[in-house]
This record gives structure tokens, C-alpha cells and sequence, in this order.
């Protein structure tokens, strides 16, 4: 969804902590309920009835002890996973400002002089095991929020469906649009649907205000002991609370630590907690409510009104899993785990407001497919958690790392941290795993799918950088002879891009085999990816003479930066290179992949990387170069 000394400290500050003062802390509070908290916020349309369905079967009504020690593992699993885990400890491990879980996979292999490859591992299992979040979060909010038509009258039932698939096409339509515009109204819609949460919460905890002893922790721990698989079942269901916790930690680097936690602390944890203490008052008031026991906490004629709320919320939480989905794409990219990627930037002011055309189409399809075949929120509630819980299984490992490595607590200390959350995340795990053939196979096997494509396309570049290094030709010495005897001269500048500056690239030697001439002043280009969010200004550039007329360039961006080559190159003209962007060429290797006979890469691998290297973005796109300015040289390179 990302490394210097000092990065990553903890209580650092972020990118956004620092523009508090200009765009103030009550805004990007209240943004923050619109951005981090769509996704937990809308949870309360389906947890309580999953988990008490759960916990006494379908038409069964609930017991007091039962209800009882359901809501107390709700409650403390807000309090521990969410309120602990990540509001406290997870938001100081910053990188540079950013979270999510590719920020924190670089924190921990900067820190890790062994063993940084599992950390990459880590790093490529939790942002696989997003993309199934990406997909499941839409199709299960919006459906959730339609079928509360089924409660104002069962004839809505045959649209639910259909309804649901044109809202959320709708709403992938208007991706390539960006958000920019309509972000704005996230935040007060958000603070209205959990405002209409309390309100409703508080009106049934007065009915039964029993309800409260369900801070006991006592009655969760007692309800999983005397239950044994029926209560680890229930665990995964309670689990569904904690869904969209990972956004905390995702969104720091737009709002900041605090912005993050007022909003938490003030509006959101008190306003589902007494949703859920509500929902509950309500079920054992009345058992047949269990049926869709949120929509019914409201009386009749606000039902109708509390849909639209519902989905406009869904629509909101969806909207941000899909712009995570492109946020952790072009992290993953410019990590080197997967191919380029067409990138659009759909704001001049904010920065992060991307659209990725390819991948917003595929998570589309998915959704559609995915509300198709299950058809409910009940049947697709069973898919949900396994890819949210080994997510954060993962974050608490890596976090283990930071706080032993970064932090500098020591492996005792760290481990009395952390280590407790990484077992209350394992037996979440456990219980979501027991879903697996009730539909939480789909999320694994998308996982295990994105994992396999990372994998091949890491190693399969890897085994690529390293057979066309063999072949080419050390820079230095080929400067050294081309001064001392240089072919013809042409006016301008040629800059060839390359990934290894300390070779002769592709592009240059087929231009002087070809065309047998050379510019007057000819530049080696490199486009490095640092391990930080960005790279300051001042450091973005580097240049070094290797000649009187050629000249090394390595352009350095972020991992959370989109790479503008012509526009970093202009910092290179305040460093005192002249340069006309008109009279200068760029020379790029175009490289046509075919698979070898001895590879190192078994045969379907092979085949693998070198069809994600075709499906690649342009590089003149990529890199924003403008294309009448771009000459492309081909080759051919068995992998």
C-alpha cells in the first residue's frame, strides 16, 4: 500500500501533522471520519446479527449470557485491537510520515540487517491478502445497506441484487474522476450516520440498560470457554467489528496521529459502542429481530431514510478501500512487485489522488462477480475476515521488528509489547479460518494469486537485471573510448535511461551501431526508488561528470511519489546543467522478453513475467516524458 537513520522514529511526525497549521485540526478530524472510518463505521449494518446467527444458529433466539458475552467481545475487541494496537502503538511507527502495511515492511527491512527477505515476504502476503479486502468490502457494504429495503417490504427482495450491482458499477465509473471533489462531503455524512448510530444505540440501552455489564470482559471470556468451537465460530464473526482498523494505520500520512485518534476517542468508538450495546438491548427485547436487528433499532418510518444513510456510508467506506487498492498498487510498484501501471493523478492540489484505470477495472469485475455469486451480506460476512486478520497478523510481526530494531526496546521488551496482539490476532485467525469452505476460500485464493504475481515478477526481474549486466559493457571505459576517438557529432542532448548506472545502456549502443553518431552533450539516467514515503527536493537529484561530454544522472523518488522525469530534471538545471527540453532527446531500451532453454525460472514462471512484462505500462507514460521527445531501441533478451 513505501529508509534513512532517523526515519520511522517513534512519535515522529507525518506529512499531514505538519499542514495542521494551515488546514486545521478540526478538518482533517473530520475528514478523517469520512476516509479512515468508512469501512468500521458501516460494520454495525451487519456484526451483531452475524455473531449472534453464529453463536445460537439461524431462528434460534439468543440467551441473555449469550447476548451478554457477544457484546463484551465486541467491546474489548475495539478496545484491544483497534484502541491499543493501532490508535496507541501502531501510529507512531511511522515511515517519514506514512503507514499501511508496504510503509511498515520497508521500516522493518531497513532495520533488519539479516532476514529482510521474510520481511519482503511479509510485506508481499499483507498487500495480496488487501486486494481481497478491496473487493469483499464494496460487495458487502452496499449489499448490507440495500437490503434494508427487505425490512420496509419483502416485495424489494428480487432488486436487492440488481440494485446493489448498479450502485457499485456507478460507483467504479466515477473513479476517473477522482474523489477530490466529493471528499469534501465525506466527512459530515460520516459524522451524521454515527451520530444517527448513538442516537438509536441510546434509545434501546435504555429499554435494557442490563446491557452495560457487557464491559464486563468476564462474560466474552466465559461465553468462548463454555462454547469451544460454536465460541471460536462466534469469534469470527465478532471479528467483523474490527474490519477497516488497517485504514488507521493506511490514512496517517494524509491526517496524522492526532486528527486520527480525536476522531477515534470522541465520535467514533463511543458512537459504535453504543450502537452495538443497542443492537443488543434490542435482541433480547425482542428475539425475531435478529433477523436485521441494525434497521430495526429505528421505528418504521425512518427505516426508508436510514437506507439511504446506510448506503451513501457504504458508498463512502467503499470508496476508500478502492482508493487504498491504488495506493498500495503504485507503493508495489515502485517497491518492485509488480509491473508498471498506468497512473492518472486526478487532483493538482492534493497529493495521493490517483486513479489506476487497469486496476480499477479488475477490482470492478471482482465485486460484481462476488455479489453474483453470493448474493448476501450473510453468505459474503463468511469471506470477510480471514484476508483482515492474516493482514494484521502480518502488521503485528513487522510491527515486532520496529519496535525491537527501530525503537530500540530490545527483543524482550518488544516482544512483551507486542506479542500479545499477535496472539489475539492468531485466534482470529483460527476462527476465520474455520469459514474457509463457507466462502473465506475466495479471499486466499485471490491472495495466494497476487502473491504468486509479486513473487514471479520480483524474481523474474531480478534474474533479468542480472543477464543483461553480464552482457553489457562497463560506462567508463566505453566514455574513455568514445572521447578519444568519437564517432560524429550532433547538436542537443541525448539522455538515455537506464536501471544500471554503472553500465553502458542498451539504448546507446544500438544508437551508435545504427546510427553511428553522438551527441554533444549526452546524459546516463537512473530512476531510483528510495525506501521513504518521498524524497526532499534536495535530494532528488545527483549528478556526476564521467567525461567532457557525458554526464551521470540518478533521479531519486519516493515510493509514495509518482516519477516526473522532465519536472525533476529542472531541479537538475538549479544545479547549474543547461539544458534545452526541446532540443533534447530521450532514448529509451524497449526489451521484447522471450523465454530461455537453461532458465533459472521454471517454465510457467517464465512465462508469467514475461506476460506481466508485456501487459507493462509505457515507460514514456510512466515516467512522464513527453512522447515527441522519446526514441525507443528494441532488443531481444531471453530470461
Amino acid at each position: 500500500m513505501v529508509l534513512s537513520a532517523a526515519a520511522g522514529h517513534a512519535g515522529g511526525t507525518s506529512h499531514a501533522d505538519r499542514k495542521q497549521g494551515h488546514a486545521g485540526f478540526w478538518a482533517l478530524t473530520l475528514g478523517s471520519i469520512g476516509v479512515v472510518y468508512g469501512d468500521i463505521g458501516t460494520s454495525p449494518l451487519y456484526a451483531v446479527r452475524e455473531s449472534v446467527t453464529a453463536a445460537v444458529g439461524a431462528g434460534n433466539p439468543a440467551s441473555e449470557a449469550a447476548v451478554l458475552g457477544i457484546l463484551s467481545l465486541i467491546i474489548w475487541a475495539l478496545i484491544l485491537v483497534v484502541t491499543v494496537k493501532y490508535v496507541i502503538i501502531l501510529l507512531r511507527a511511522d515511515n517519514n510520515g506514512e503507514g499501511g502495511t508496504l510503509a511498515l515492511m520497508a521500516l522493518a527491512h531497513r532495520a533488519l540487517q539479516r532476514g529482510g527477505g521474510l520481511v519482503v515476504l511479509l510485506g508481499i502476503v499483507s498487500a495480496a491478502l488487501f486486494y481481497g479486502d478491496a473487493m469483499i468490502t464494496p460487495a458487502l457494504s452496499v449489499l448490507s445497506a440495500v437490503e434494508g429495503l427487505k425490512i420496509v417490504t419483502p416485495a424489494f427482495e428480487p432488486y436487492v441484487v440488481p440494485l446493489a450491482i448498479v450502485i457499485l458499477v456507478a460507483l467504479f465509473a466515477v473513479q476517473s474522476r477522482g474523489t477530490a471533489s466529493v471528499a469534501a462531503y465525506f466527512g459530515p455524512i460520516t459524522l451524521v450516520w454515527f451520530i444517527a448510530l448513538a442516537g438509536a444505540g441510546l434509545w434501546h440501552i435504555g429499554d435494557n440498560p442490563a446491557v452495560l455489564r457487557a464491559f464486563d470482559p468476564r462474560y466474552g471470556a466465559i461465553f468462548v470457554i463454555e462454547h469451544g468451537v460454536i465460541g471460536l465460530l462466534t469469534l469470527g464473526a465478532v471479528f467483523l467489528v474490527v474490519t477497516g482498523a488497517e485504514a488507521l494505520y493506511a490514512d496517517l500520512g494524509h491526517f496524522g496521529k492526532k486528527p486520527i485518534r480525536m476522531a477515534w476517542l470522541t465520535v467514533v468508538l463511543p458512537a459504535l459502542t453504543i450502537n452495538y450495546l443497542g443492537q443488543g438491548a434490542l435482541v433480547l427485547a425482542d428475539p425475531k429481530a435478529i433477523e436485521n436487528p441494525f434497521f430495526l433499532l429505528y421505528p418504521e418510518w425512518a427505516i426508508l431514510p436510514m437506507v439511504g444513510l446506510a448506503t451513501a456510508a457504504t458508498v463512502i467506506a467503499s470508496q476508500a478501500v478502492i482508493t487504498g487498492a491504488y495506493s498500495i498498487t503504485s507503493q508495489a510498484i515502485q517497491l518492485g512487485l509488480l509491473p508498471r501501471f498506468e497512473i492518472r493523478h486526478t487532483s493538482e492540489s492534493q497529493f495521493g489522488q490517483i486513479f489506476m484505470p487497469r486496476v480499477n477495472m479488475l477490482l470492478l469485475l471482482g465485486v460484481v462477480v462476488l455479489v453474483i455469486f453470493f448474493r448476501s451480506s450473510s453468505a459474503l460476512a463468511s469471506a470477510y475476515g480471514i484476508a483482515v486478520t492474516g493482514t494484521m497478523v502480518v502488521t503485528a510481526m513487522m510491527a515486532f521488528v520496529v519496535v525491537w530494531k527501530v525503537w530500540k526496546w530490545g527483543p524482550v521488551a518488544a516482544a512483551l509489547l507486542m506479542v500479545p496482539f499477535l496472539l489475539i490476532d492468531l485466534v482470529f485467525l483460527s476462527a476465520n479460518m474455520l469459514k474457509v469452505f463457507e466462502g473465506g476460500w475466495m479471499p486466499l485464493a485471490l491472495g495466494a494469486l497476487v502473491m504468486l504475481v509479486m513473487y514471479s515478477w520480483r524474481r523474474g526481474s531480478r534474474v533479468l537485471f542480472q543477464k543483461t549486466r553480464k552482457l553489457e559493457i562497463p560506462l567508463r571505459d566505453l566514455v574513455t573510448s568514445l572521447e578519444k576517438k568519437p564517432p560524429q557529432r550532433v547538436p542537443g542532448t541525448a539522455v538515455f535511461l537506464t536501471s544500471d548506472p554503472d553500465s553502458a545502456p542498451t539504448a546507446l549502443l544500438h544508437s551508435l551501431k545504427h546510427y553511428k553518431v553522438l551527441h554533444e552533450q549526452n546524459v546516463i539516467l537512473t530512476v531510483e526508488y528510495a525506501p521513504t514515503p518521498r524524497v526532499d527536493e534536495s535530494e532528488r537529484v545527483r549528478m556526476e561528470p564521467i567525461g567532457e561530454t557525458f554526464m551521470r544522472v540518478v533521479l531519486r523518488f519516493g515510493f509514495m511519489e509518482r516519477p516526473n522525469v522532465p519536472k525533476a530534471l529542472a531541479v537538475a538545471r538549479k544545479q547549474g546543467w543547461t539544458f534545452d527540453i526541446m532540443s533534447t532527446s530521450f532514448f529509451l531500451s524497449r526489451r521484447a522478453l522471450r523465454p530461455a532453454k537453461d532458465s533459472v525460472l521454471p517454465l510457467w514462471q517464465d512465462r508469467l513475467f514475461i506476460g506481466l512484462a508485456r501487459s507493462a505500462s509505457d515507460a514514456t507514460d510512466y515516467f512522464q516524458i513527453p512522447t515527441g521527445r522519446v526514441v525507443e531501441v528494441g532488443t531481444q533478451v531471453t530470461v
